[in-house]
This record gives structure tokens, C-alpha cells and sequence, in this order.
């Protein structure tokens, strides 16, 4: 079997395999014996890309498998793979078939490999993502304060003074993730000495953005989804716009540049300056934000603190 891209379609109980360029369609278990097998199949045959989308967590422990394997296994967003089945004529969904079509996927777009996140990172995602539902959930009942019936409200104000303390301990166990950790520790304190970055941002860059610092300008600004793209037909100038990338990412730069434009002298001046050129609001604060994320780049990769100003 020649085996140079794969796709493995994930489910909770299978693994939907096939590869190219000469197909192979095979299901294993979507455990540790269907796993290993998985894993024993593809080493040393030189296969060039393993495809697997995201599907909730499903899909992290026979990625683990393959990236601790040094197999060459990045997993992608379901909805870029979608499109791409489209625009091939590729309408029908079975896990078969998209299996075949990731392997395609991988052959046709040849998308980069990144690194995998190791235990230690996954774990200190999940612990943000319970924070952030938790805030979500506060949030929802202080509002109800204002409409909820007096006989109600104080079983509402114990839910908010109880996750009050959730969020407080996930707070500290996130601080201590990173204390024990000499890199994060390293990289928590130089992204903590920028003005606007606070902890939940320096938390959420962390988890959710480990390539900042090993990828250029251009690079992360497309990662992040803040590199503009353009809308122009024949004479026709459109409005720049961003999309895609990570979006839970964009939130937490949007929230820090909010701060940036206040108290970090750089990010203020550009947004003043673009403000006063007549720029509406959302051009101004994405282009600081793409200014704020290049400048905590440049920090990551070149190891220096807030004082020793990196170029940008």
C-alpha cells in the first residue's frame, strides 16, 4: 500500500482511514488497540501528511498517537474541508467518503504542519475554556438581576457569589500552570509587561496561540485571522476585511487593545492617528490589534521584555 496523504475521518467509537494515491479504505476502533494499529500502519512509510478535522475532542488521542509517533499528523477545520469537497464536486457525506476526500485535502492543498499540542497545553486550554463558560454563565445571571422576581433573586445572587469562587480557583490554577512551567513562566512575564495585556489574555495566548513568537508578521496575522483581504473587481475598490482564523484569540486582542489605546503609548498613538484620518472604529481597533499582536510576537521570538521596545 503507497501511503503519501491520509485522511482519517473521526467519530466517537471509528476511525475512518483511507490515503493516496492509491486508495486503501479501512475502519479501526476509536480506541487504544484501533489507535496503535492506526499508528503501526503508518510508521515508516513514508507518508508526507496525515489529515484529521477537529471534531469536539474526538480526534485528540489518535492525534496524540501520530505527532508522539513523529508522523507528520495535523488536524484541520472542518469547514475549510467542507469547502474544498465542494469546489471538487464532492457533495455526498459519509465517513468513508470524507475520509478520502482529507486524504485528497492533504494531497491537493498541501496545508503546513504545525506541532501538536502536548498534554500540559491541552490541559491548560480546557482549564481556560471552563473559565470562559463560567464567566459566560455570570454574566447571564447578573443580567437576570435586573428582571428576576424578588423571590428568585437571592437563589440567583448565591449562583453569582458561588461562581465568583470557580472562577477565582481556575484563575489560580491556570497562575500555577504557568509557574511550573520555566518556558511559560518565561513567556508569561514578557507578554505581562506589555500595557493592555493582562492575565486572562496572557492565559489565552498561551493555550490557544503556542505559535506566537516561532512565526513571522504575515504568518500570525493570517493565523489569528487579522491579515486584511482584499475586495476589488475591475474599478471597483471594496473595503479590506478579515475573517476567519481563531477567533476566541481575536476576542481576547480585542479586549487588550481596548486597553492598549488607553494605556500603551505605541498602540495609542496609531489609534489616534487613524481615528483622526477619518478611519472608522472597526479599521482602527483591528489594525491595532494586528499591531499589538506583532509587537508580542517579535517580543516571544526575540526574548525581550516591554522596556526593550522590539520593532514592529
Amino acid at each position: 500500500m503507497e501511503t503519501k496523504f491520509v485522511g482519517i475521518d473521526v467519530n466517537k467509537l471509528t476511525l475512518d482511514f483511507d490515503c493516496l494515491p492509491v486508495s486503501a479504505a479501512q475502519q479501526f476502533a476509536n480506541d487504544a488497540v484501533g489507535i496503535a494499529a492506526v499508528v503501526a500502519l503508518l510508521q515508516d512509510s513514508g507518508v508526507e501528511r496525515i489529515v484529521i478535522e477537529a471534531t469536539g475532542g474526538y480526534e485528540t488521542a489518535v492525534a496524540s498517537a501520530l505527532a508522539v509517533a513523529s508522523l507528520p499528523v495535523l488536524v484541520v477545520n472542518p469547514k475549510q474541508v467542507r469547502d474544498f469537497a465542494k469546489a471538487m464536486g464532492h457533495f455526498a457525506k459519509t465517513d468513508r467518503l470524507d475520509a478520502k476526500v482529507l486524504a485528497l485535502f492533504g494531497e491537493r492543498i498541501k496545508p503546513p504542519l504545525r506541532a501538536i499540542p502536548d498534554e500540559a497545553q491541552r490541559a491548560l486550554a480546557d482549564v481556560l475554556g471552563r473559565r470562559t463558560q463560567l464567566v459566560v454563565m455570570r454574566a447571564q445571571e447578573k443580567a437576570r438581576l435586573a428582571t428576576v422576581a424578588a423571590v428568585a433573586r437571592k437563589n440567583v445572587e448565591q449562583h453569582i457569589a458561588w461562581l465568583d469562587k470557580c472562577i477565582a480557583k481556575l484563575d489560580a490554577d491556570l497562575g500555577n500552570r504557568l509557574r511550573k512551567s520555566p518556558v511559560w513562566c518565561n513567556k508569561a512575564t514578557l507578554l505581562d509587561s506589555v500595557p493592555g495585556v493582562g492575565e486572562v489574555t496572557t492565559f489565552s495566548l498561551l493555550a490557544k496561540l503556542p505559535e506566537l513568537g516561532t512565526l513571522n508578521r504575515q504568518k500570525i496575522s493570517a493565523l489569528v485571522g487579522l491579515a486584511p483581504f482584499s475586495d476589488d473587481s475591475g474599478k471597483r475598490r471594496g473595503a479590506r476585511y478579515i475573517r476567519g482564523g481563531r477567533a476566541e484569540v481575536r476576542c481576547v486582542l480585542y479586549m487588550a487593545t481596548l486597553s492598549a489605546i488607553k494605556h500603551n503609548p505605541p498602540i495609542k498613538a496609531m489609534y489616534e492617528r487613524l481615528t483622526k484620518a477619518g478611519k472608522p472604529f472597526k479599521l482602527a481597533i483591528t489594525a491595532c490589534m494586528r499591531k499589538l499582536l506583532t509587537i508580542l510576537n517579535a517580543m516571544l521570538k526575540k526574548n525581550q521584555t516591554w522596556k526593550i521596545q522590539p520593532s514592529s
